[in-house]
């Protein structure tokens, strides 16, 4: 047994809880394989390194689950798309968020970033693709041809094309400039779950869940090869850095296949269950999966897997069997390959801008500050903005205003563990001296001490409250207090915990939401959609339920209590949904919010 394990060629990394709700995406970063990102039901992007279980920071600003993650070539930014349809970009190394893109009008399903310039392309639930320049807010082109949700975006090497891959059983091959089809793949005869250019040569591979995997030629655009033998859907496909094989992802399965002839090398059990992501670190290859909220890697050591040889694939694979009379692949010498740019467009910084302003709701909330100097500090000497730290306990943790040129506002929360002091702003070359740079920020300290401490007391009242009795309580201290900051500070909690919420608190909660969705401040009315959104999602129904509901015979106390309060919400919503319906009309971000929630809250006008 010892030696056996000497040899083994596959084994579990690690496996963690990688979010309060279910996890829904992942990616890896392709160019080192060391880095993870999760996207959850929680609305949050969480940055990981792949061999440690503890998160580098957590990224905030969605107001619906995430559903779709992905790193850029350089790994210095991560985009992710959300379930209404709403795309954020964040900078890594700035910790910061660079672009909110509005447009597609369902869930996104799949992204990607261009491999030299500044664009990302989405794929969404709605059927279409957009490419988007993240420099700017529209998108460039929208590319329309799929029936249905577009699972997987990939651009070619050269970055002139890009495939698409969708639940219609289509691949599609777009020109980027012209902004429309080349050409159309249509064998597969399930839904086409992810693309992937070949690294040199004018090749592309589609895996699919008819469980096959298609390589086309990009000159003659034709099929070369249909690789079978996986007994489950094709999640996920990686081609070897050189070119020479391809790895296909499968449920708790990895098989290394060859073409022109088609063959499997080589067949890996790994317990990785239906694998989400593939990528190569140092001779190894990763695979990570998720189920609920839990996240698991695994590792595939590649010196022990059968890269050459195997059976020639006719009808069921054999993989046991000698390949007879091996030839060199055909059109491999004559292929064409692609022409890279001489010059790379990396990822540019941007100066402030109004633009950027909007972008503040949105925070990184670092939980290890060591790992996240060691992975993105090191790369370039940037000065950088004021960072934020986050402490992993959210009882320690207070909304603290952040100042940025000596300026207070309510609108400019970020999260703050007040155990650990904020870094300073680092130096610009050409800007103040430090002695300057200190005296300018001692003007203001006095005063953000004043406001913290003040804060500070206030939290530590509430939370004594909910400590000696119960939520409820402590909400109602906090409402007493009448400074809708504390409130903001208690619900940012709690609508996390969506398990702590009683009807009692709902009644509570709800007319505080009135001053919320009107409040001047963003992050107050973000936050006050999302309590109520949370509201109608687990309450409604038990509210209308109730309404509807006959009388009973004979006096049911609870009954008629449960009613009552039932009541109060179903007026209070009703006024809400008034004030949501007003501000519907808005343009820009707040009105896509007061939008979903218009949507979301039609059914109380087929109450009563």
């Amino acid at each position: 047994m010892a030696a056996a394990s000497t040899t083994k060629i596959s084994w579990r990394l690690q496996a963690f809880e990688a979010h309060s709700s279910s996890v829904c995406c992942l990616a890896v970063g392709k160019s080192s394989g060391r880095l993870l990102a999760t996207g959850g039901e929680d609305c949050r992007v969480n940055i990981w390194a792949v061999s440690k279980p503890n998160c580098i920071m957590s990224l905030t600003g969605h107001k619906n689950p995430v559903e779709s993650v992905q790193f850029n070539m350089s790994e210095e930014q991560v985009v992710a798309g959300s379930q209404s349809g709403s795309i954020r970009v964040w900078d890594l190394e700035a910790a910061k968020s660079l672009r909110t893109l509005m447009g597609h009008k369902a869930s996104i399903t799949s992204l990607g970033f261009h491999p030299y310039g500044n664009f990302l392309a989405s794929g969404s639930m709605d059927t279409t693709i957009k490419l988007w320049d993240v420099r700017r807010k529209g998108y460039v082109y929208r590319y329309k041809g799929h029936s249905q949700a577009v699972r997987s975006l990939a651009f070619s090497p050269d970055g002139k094309w890009l495939a698409s891959a969708s639940d219609d059983g289509t691949v599609k091959l777009w020109d980027l400039t012209q902004g429309k089809t080349i050409t159309e793949f249509t064998s597969h005869t399930a839904a086409v779950n992810i693309v992937q250019f070949h690294p040199n040569e004018y090749l592309l591979a589609s895996g699919s869940s008819d469980r096959t995997i298609r390589l086309w030629d990009l000159e003659k655009f034709t099929m070369i090869s249909s690789l079978e033998g996986d007994t489950t859907p094709v999640r996920c496909i990686f081609f070897s850095p050189d070119g020479s094989c391809l790895y296909s992802g499968a449920t708790d399965c990895l098989r290394v296949f060859g073409w022109e002839p088609d063959r499997c090398f080589d067949v890996v059990p790994v317990g990785w269950g239906k694998v989400s992501d593939l990528a190569l670190c140092n001779q190894q290859l990763i695979g990570v999966s998720h189920h609920l909220s839990s996240v698991s890697s695994h590792v595939v050591d590649l010196k022990r897997v059968k890269k050459s040889g195997g059976s020639v694939i006719q009808g069921i694979i054999q993989d046991n069997e000698p390949l007879k009379e091996v030839k060199e692949p055909k059109g491999a010498a004559l292929r064409r390959s692609y022409e890279r740019p001489t010059t790379t467009c990396g990822s540019q910084r941007r100066s402030p801008s109004e633009d950027e302003a909007e972008e503040k709701l949105s925070s990184a909330e670092i939980h290890n500050a060591e790992d996240y100097k060691e992975i993105f500090q090191p790369r370039n000497a940037i000065c950088r903005s004021t960072v934020s730290i986050t402490h992993a306990k959210c009882e320690e943790c207070i909304t603290v205003a952040a100042f940025m040129n000596l300026t207070v506002g309510p609108d400019q929360n970020q999260t703050v563990c007040r155990s650990v002091p904020q870094t300073p702003l680092n130096n610009r070359a050409g800007a103040l001296s430090e002695e300057e740079s200190l005296s300018q920020i001692q003007k203001g300290h006095d005063t953000m001490c004043v406001m913290l401490s003040s804060r500070h007391k206030n939290l530590e009242t509430v939370r004594a409250v909910w400590a000696r009795e119960d939520i409820k309580s402590a909400l109602d201290t906090a409402v007493s207090m009448n400074d809708l900051s504390i409130l903001v500070d208690i619900l940012n909690i709690i609508n996390l915990q969506p398990s702590l919420w009683k009807l009692d608190l709902c009644m509570t909660i709800l007319p505080q939401i009135d001053k919320l969705l009107q409040s001047k401040y963003e992050s107050y009315m973000q936050t006050g959609s999302t309590s109520l959104r949370l509201i109608m999602k687990h309450f409604w129904v038990l509210i209308s339920d109730t309404l509807k509901a006959t009388p009973s015979v004979g006096v049911d106390i609870t009954r008629e209590e449960r009613h009552q309060k039932c009541r109060a919400c179903y007026k209070q919503l009703k006024t809400l949904s008034n004030l949501v319906k007003n501000k519907a009309a808005q343009v820009g971000r707040h009105g896509s919010t007061f939008k979903e929630l218009q949507l979301l809250m039609a059914p109380l006008d087929d109450l009563l």
